[in-house]
């Protein structure tokens, strides 16, 4: 298969920890320019240490906030004069039953998962169509092609990604831009601790001990969407751990 993905800059958000630093670990082995962003600058840059990429590489970056977003995208582009690849990664899931009636949890589940989303493509989109080419690949979840209790709103925002990005897949035909939705189901980050109702929690992390796999599952997919060539557009993928019935 051809690789694709040597040199190629590439834009990934919740970099810190879990989807978002496996990818970043196997795409800077692939040979990718990578720039991170993530809340937590000194995991960024515990990372960006580690993999030689240069400190300058990792931005401060909290997805629901717009500005900060095109701040991110426009230092990839000030340091390597163009994207290629934007992953928008990241993501929280603080299940619980609608009656709870966690509102601060929906408003945050929609920040980041959905919002954070739309700016991110709102970001990087203005210069992959002027490039004529880029690639935005966005994370859905299993959780966003059925719905559990529990899982109500959370489901709700990753099945909002996935029509955002069909949606996207149609509209930039003419600029050459490529869509690809990733679906994971339960793999081995920290999502289970964004979970605030204490017996929703308690379940969550039960299910990820008994079936959760390593991280690099996802990465490896970014990789496989990424290496195709340039004429082929894998638009999405769907993947679970093997024992994984939900």
């Amino acid at each position: 298969m051809e690789q694709n993905i040597q040199g190629k800059v590439v834009v990934v958000t919740g970099a810190s920890s879990g989807l978002g630093e496996a990818a970043v670990r196997r795409l800077a082995a692939e040979g990718a320019k990578i720039v991170i962003g993530a809340r937590r600058l000194d995991k960024l840059e515990a990372l960006a240490s580690a993999l030689s990429l240069g400190r300058e590489v990792a931005v401060k970056t909290d997805v629901t906030q717009f500005d900060q977003l095109q701040a991110l995208v426009d230092h990839a582009v000030k340091l390597h004069g163009r994207i290629d690849v934007m992953i928008n990664n990241a993501g929280v899931m603080p299940q619980a039953p609608l009656e709870k009636i966690q509102v601060e949890d929906w408003n945050r589940t929609i920040d980041v998962n959905l919002k954070g989303t739309l700016y991110g493509i709102a970001a990087a989109l203005p210069y992959m169509k002027a490039q004529k080419s880029g690639q935005i690949i966005n994370v859905s979840s299993v959780a966003g092609h059925k719905v559990g209790p529990g899982s109500a709103v959370y489901s709700a925002t990753k099945t909002a990604v996935r029509v955002i990005s069909e949606g996207l897949r149609q509209e930039v035909k003419p600029y050459n831009i490529r869509t690809t939705v990733i679906s994971p189901g339960a793999v081995q980050t920290e999502l289970p601790e964004s979970v605030t109702d204490v017996d929703t929690a308690k379940a969550i992390r039960n299910f990820y001990v008994k079936y959760a796999i390593s991280a690099d599952s996802f990465a490896r997919a970014v990789v496989f969407a990424m290496s195709q060539p340039e004429d082929v557009d894998i638009n999405e993928i769907l993947f679970r751990p093997t024992r994984q019935e939900y």
